[in-house]
């Protein structure tokens, strides 16, 4: 990934969210959220934003498909081949249920994909202004700067369990299998949130369930190559379009280990 091509994309991020996104932060007409599915929103703002988004990422690379969150809501067939060849991922607003309540933490996010495994990744927060990113095999970067993940340091790790999708007998088996192990807080239901938290010491673990591409490609990409782990529950890394459920992320590989018989059971 070329420095030009990273400040390309950049720059685009920047750009659709100082003209789309942020504007109708806090500002949506109720005729202008709609519920996909159950618990699932999307704004006039994620549609806006993907259109943006997706011409300029054809005149950044125009050899690589461009694969959006939105796109593949209107036509799932987009999703039989995402792992295959080139493949821009776009998550135009990361949070949506957050963004369309007003609230923070949201985000938007791009990977650039090769036949299943990013290769760039950008996780950017509109309203603070950081930009994420990594390079597959040259780093993970905030706002330009190296990084490296670190742990909270916390006797107990600090785990952020994605639940919601279990049913309830699972639910309730993983909580009785880390109690008094884990210290469980809050997800930010925002992946773009969730990755950097594993990479700035806020959080040890991140437990996911649904693994859509859009909301992972970029944020395993930057979390491995911050150093840290993640890896589905038989050990196997992540792989876009590989369609498998549950995910585990760790700021460390050790911690990953300390944790995922507990949490996978």
């Amino acid at each position: 990934m070329t420095d030009a091509r990273h400040i390309a994309v950049s720059a685009l991020l920047r750009q659709v969210a100082a003209e789309v996104v942020l504007p109708r932060f806090q500002h949506l007409d109720a005729a202008e959220i709609e519920e996909k599915a159950k618990d699932d929103l999307v704004t006039i703002a994620d549609r806006e934003a993907e259109v943006a988004l997706a011409k300029g990422l054809a005149e950044i690379d125009g050899r690589a498909r461009i694969v959006g969150e939105e796109a593949c809501a209107a036509d799932p067939t987009l999703l039989d081949t995402v792992g295959d060849g080139r493949v821009w991922l776009i998550d135009p607003v990361d949070g949506t249920n957050n963004f369309a309540a007003g609230r923070t933490p949201f985000g938007m996010m791009i990977a650039l994909v090769e036949d299943g495994v990013p290769q760039a990744g950008w996780l950017y927060d509109p309203v603070a202004d950081r930009m994420c990113h990594a390079v597959r095999g040259g780093g993970a970067f905030i706002d330009g700067t190296p990084v490296t993940a670190r742990a909270t340091g916390a006797a107990e790790p600090v785990a952020a369990l994605a639940t919601y999708f279990m049913s309830d007998e699972d639910r309730a088996a993983l909580a009785d299998r880390v109690a008094g192990k884990l210290t469980l807080v809050e997800i930010p239901r925002c992946a773009a949130e969730q990755y950097p938290r594993l990479v700035l010491g806020e959080n040890d673990l991140a437990l996911f369930q649904r693994t859509l591409p859009w909301d992972h490609a970029a944020g395993v990409l930057f979390l491995e190559e911050a150093g840290g782990h993640v890896a589905r529950a038989d050990g196997s890394p992540y792989r876009v379009g590989d369609n498998r459920r549950g995910m585990l992320g760790a700021s460390s590989p050790a911690l990953w280990e300390q944790a995922a018989p507990l949490i996978f059971g």
